[in-house]
């Protein structure tokens, strides 16, 4: 993946090639507001939502409150400027049809699986492992 992406408006490109765990999380369609009518949850925030957040910020570092030129692109795993551009893409493109924040999470898991952060297989057998206990209580 090539991602050059600064406060110039330079172009930025994202890989969109589809990644098969993500594609059949997209082709299922459990969406929060479905499940939370399902449910009778009333919170229109999935409960994961603070965690989606935190997990973005933990992986921006300090490149979510210093300005771009002066953030080291090394001290962050998914510099804040880059994880946006790439979800913006990912949003407009293979998860169009996503509502918000699902799209956001997919858009964050596919940023992660394309530059190595996560495992495909590894989150796919955590993906069990929850379903699992989830179903079990």
């Amino acid at each position: 993946m090539s991602i050059a992406n600064n406060n110039s408006g330079d172009d930025h490109s994202v890989d969109i090639t589809p990644i098969p765990l993500l594609q059949e999380i997209l082709e299922s369609g459990r969406y929060w507001e479905d499940l939370s009518t399902k449910y009778g949850v009333t919170n229109p925030d999935p409960p994961w939502k603070i965690t989606l957040e935190t997990t973005c910020d933990l992986l921006a570092a300090d490149s979510c409150v210093k300005p771009y030129e002066e953030v080291d692109l090394d001290s962050c795993a998914l510099p804040s400027l880059e994880r946006r551009a790439e979800e913006d893409e990912l949003s407009e493109t293979i998860y169009e049809d996503v509502p918000f924040p699902e799209r956001q999470l997919l858009a964050l898991a596919h940023s992660m699986i394309k530059r190595g952060l996560l495992d495909e297989s590894e989150l796919s057998e955590r993906m069990k492992e929850l379903e699992k206990r989830f179903n079990s209580a």
